[in-house]
């Protein structure tokens, strides 16, 4: 319920004023016909228009007032005083954040996709005289104005920077209500992009081109690792070339790996043998062949 200039402070002077008519008209018997009669009808007009000449605004509101037609002073908050007959209040303005929320259905981005998008629009009016004035109805056009402004960014975005550049799309849809709304008096504190929206089936074709964009990156990485592999063994192929003791050691290291589990049987060809020292692999054999425990006699 609308309860703008609603005033119980002129109300209780009104009552009174009432009481006070009837207290004179009842004792004041002694007085002058002109008195007793003259006062209290002065007192019952005062009662009456006193609810309407008492306005107060709320802390938060703005009242526009106009006289024979034309703007005279836009009062409030607190309590202010008008002529009955004469002034009359155009508008209460709201002065607090107010949100509308807003959409569009089916808006084709730059890219031919059609998206449902919701969003929610933070605003103030911080000039009530222009508010009043310079536009019929602020709350439904600010609504209109929202909801173009988004059909337009929409249109000039593709899917994937709505997707992906919220923030961004939200800073242009405030920047453009604000230019739009700044006539009237209104501005537009922020923009909040909440859902975007694309048909089931072209969420399966995204989700599939997804999935192979994944498999492609993982083979690429894939194929680098192999490549770095390749290179790393074929620089120790260079050393090994170029250093013949290097490429024993390396055999005898990976003999002594082997033999270090129990029960292992290693099998040496013969060319293998002749290539490394065979005074390093019988101490090597040795060695391995002291480490295991020596076999159970019946």
């Amino acid at each position: 319920m609308n309860t703008a200039g609603k005033n119980p402070t002129a109300q209780l002077i009104g009552v009174l004023l009432l009481i006070a008519a009837a207290l004179i008209s009842s004792l004041g018997r002694d007085l002058g016909p002109l008195v007793r009669f003259a006062l209290p009808g002065l007192l019952v007009l005062a009662a009456i228009l006193t609810p309407f000449s008492l306005l107060m605004a709320r802390q938060w509101e703005k009242a526009v007032v106009l006289r024979f037609g034309k703007l005279h002073a836009v009062r409030g908050p607190g309590l202010f005083l008008i002529f009955p007959f004469t002034d009359a209040v155009a508008a209460w303005v709201d002065q607090r954040i107010q949100t509308t929320e807003f959409n569009a259905e089916q808006a084709l981005t730059r890219d031919t996709v059609p998206a449902n998008i919701d969003a929610i629009l933070f605003w103030q009016v911080h000039d009530a005289q222009r508010a009043a004035l310079e536009i019929t109805d602020y709350r439904a056009a600010i609504l209109r104005v929202a909801q173009t402004s988004l059909r337009e960014m929409v249109g000039s975005s593709s899917l994937s920077a709505l997707m992906s550049e919220r923030k961004i799309a939200d800073e242009q849809l405030k920047e453009e209500i604000g230019r739009k709304t700044a006539d009237w008096g209104v501005a537009a504190l922020s923009v909040e992009i909440r859902d975007v929206a694309i048909p089931s089936q072209l969420q399966d074709a995204m989700s599939r081109q997804a999935q192979a964009e994944r498999e492609r990156a993982a083979r690429v990485i894939l194929g680098a690792a192999e490549e770095e592999v390749a290179q790393k063994f074929l620089e120790a192929a260079n050393i090994y070339a170029r250093n013949p003791a290097a490429l024993q050691l390396r055999a005898m290291n990976i003999i002594y790996e082997t033999t270090k589990e129990r029960g292992a049987t290693i099998l040496i060809p013969s060319a293998m043998v002749d290539s490394m020292n065979p005074g390093g692999i019988t101490g090597l054999a040795s060695v391995a062949a002291g480490a295991r425990p020596a076999p159970a006699h019946g």
